[in-house]
């Protein structure tokens, strides 16, 4: 990889940390919550159990002493998910941790693929979000951020609005576009309370205003 691409990846791992909290790493376990349970009085069925352990046993795998999941075996537990389970909830949860796990590894064209096959057919619009804004982020780093823009027109739910208009203002500061760039994070900052709005966003604006000084 050039330093530039290297420079991306390192963005990417860094925006996937930090929005993974209330994208999917935070919201993983409300939203596995809210899926559990509605599984659970919903179906209640021997295939929801089996999917639910299956995907209990994906999470496990970050249990190592160095926080890292053993690739091959997120693969083949991953797989079984897809096979057994294909088009769940679970199994699509199973693919975001697949497409985490990928780009931690440097193989951000695994990680599309994972990706771009949610975004085609999700279990649900939350999960579609999801995916949606990983893949904006993985073509990012790919040198594709026109591509990754074109993936975030139209409306979004209120829950997702400010990660994605953030998501919106990186990309067009990467294609150079700053006063598009700026008009996105100003749209994220008013979708979040005062508090929220405080940090990483605000230095966002605030660098965009230093380049127009």
């Amino acid at each position: 990889m050039s330093s530039t691409e290297d420079e991306q990846l390192a963005d990417l791992k860094d925006w996937w940390s930090r929005n993974g909290k209330p994208l999917v790493t935070g919201g993983l376990l409300a939203l596995v919550i809210v899926f559990g349970w509605q599984a659970f009085h919903k179906y209640q069925s021997n295939q929801s159990q089996g999917a639910s352990m299956l995907y209990q046993q994906l999470l496990e795998t970050t249990l190592t002493p160095d926080g890292k999941p053993d690739a091959a075996r997120v693969a083949d537990l991953a797989g079984k998910l897809n096979s057994e389970f294909a088009g769940s909830a679970y199994a699509q949860y199973g693919s975001l941790f697949v497409a985490k796990v990928a780009v931690d590894s440097a193989k951000l064209d695994d990680a599309a693929t994972e990706l771009k096959a949610i975004v085609a057919k999700p279990a649900n619009p939350a999960l579609g979000e999801i995916a949606r804004q990983r893949l904006a982020q993985v073509l990012a780093a790919q040198n594709k951020a026109d591509e990754a823009l074109k993936l975030l027109e139209g409306d979004a739910d209120k829950a997702f609005l400010a990660t994605r208009e953030e998501l919106k203002g990186d990309l067009l500061v990467q294609l150079g576009r700053t006063d598009e760039a700026n008009t996105a994070y100003q749209k994220a900052k008013a979708a979040l309370s005062d508090e929220a709005a405080v940090g990483g966003l605000q230095i966002k604006l605030d660098d965009l205003a230093k380049g127009d000084a």
